[in-house]
């Protein structure tokens, strides 16, 4: 029992290390984009939306390869796609000021932190949570794309904010839980788990943190 909390610990301890290290290189990046006025050429030439296709190319490939790949092409794979999503985080910094950042930056790190300690807490499985989370975060995404392009309602925005918000801080939760059931399954290699965690909460923090910010975020005038 105890030799399983030490390797449980260890695991908690090398994927929060990873994912620290993931939003530490897109957080540079991002401020790099921005200060030296490339996000400009990046949004004006049309690029913004290639990056974010390649972004979700990126995912979908680690996702889908990452039992088979090997741990070192799973831990590149999970720095290409957060250097990438620091070029495309860069446009906070040009619609929000950098107080605001920062301020609800640290505020989103509290907030998973709480979330992180009721998912680890948890010695429930939690895995009946995955088909409402996918069925919500699919009609989220929907509904997004649909208010984007045709209804356009600023109110609309809000509650979809609110609504991912909510569904972000629950995928957390559910995250961090999953950690302690991956380490049981033999047919994942031990040696990449922590990347794969890493990618999950990597997501969960940057998705809770957008939120945060286009909810409460001063917005450069």
């Amino acid at each position: 029992m105890e030799n399983e909390i030490v390797t449980e610990n260890k695991l908690y301890g090398k994927t929060f290390f990873w994912m620290f290290l993931g939003l530490l290189g897109s957080a540079i990046i991002a401020y790099y984009t921005y200060a030296s006025g490339l996000f400009v050429n990046i949004v004006m030439e049309g690029y913004f939306y290639i990056l974010l296709i390649v972004e979700l190319v990126a995912v979908f490939l680690f996702s889908l390869l990452f039992r088979k790949l090997p741990a070192t092409v799973v831990g590149i794979l999970y720095f290409v796609y957060a250097m990438l999503n620091g070029v495309t985080l860069s446009v906070i910094f040009a619609v929000f000021e950098l107080s605001s950042i920062i301020y609800l930056f640290v505020i989103s790190a509290l907030v998973f932190a709480i979330l992180g300690l009721i998912g680890y807490k948890t010695n429930k499985d939690l895995s009946s949570w995955s088909p409402y989370i996918t069925v919500f975060l699919i009609a989220g995404i929907v509904l997004s794309f649909i208010n984007l392009f045709i209804i356009k309602s600023s109110m609309l925005d809000l509650a979809i904010d609110w609504l991912i918000l909510a569904l972000f801080c629950g995928i957390t939760i559910y995250d961090i839980n999953k950690i302690k059931m991956l380490q049981q399954v033999p047919e994942i290699n031990q040696e990449k788990i922590y990347i794969y965690c890493a990618m999950q909460l990597y997501l969960d923090f940057i998705n809770i943190f957008l939120r945060i910010l286009s909810i409460f975020g001063k917005r450069r005038n």
